[in-house]
């Protein structure tokens, strides 16, 4: 009895915890959106296709030593309707880290 008590409180703690960092990934990529359309809205740009994409995270330390993990998020854009960019957002937590547009080629004036 007392095993089937132990095996419950460990699953239920596992079961806790997944439920956590699948709610913190899903803030983030609200976030992200949020950001994706306020980055195109001021660089008078169209945000396409609505959503971000997930590009990858990674671990990092900050200045004081301690470590975060950073997500990186992806999304198109267009500048003319005709040509798609790409741009990227980098969040750690729910901050802003880093948020950029890819230069518009030579001649292309997206």
């Amino acid at each position: 009895m007392p095993e089937d008590l132990l095996l419950l409180v460990l699953t239920i703690g596992i079961l806790a915890g997944t439920y956590k960092v699948w709610q913190l990934s899903l803030d983030a990529r609200e976030a992200a959106n949020r950001i994706a359309k306020d980055t195109c809205s001021r660089a008078v740009v169209q945000f396409l296709d609505g959503t971000v994409a997930f590009a990858g995270f990674r671990l990092s330390r900050q200045p004081e030593g301690k470590r975060r993990l950073l997500r990186t998020y992806t999304f198109d854009y267009t500048g003319d309707g005709v040509g798609r960019a790409q741009g990227f957002i980098v969040l750690a937590g729910l901050r802003l880290e880093a948020v950029g547009l890819a230069a518009p080629a030579p001649g292309n004036p997206s």
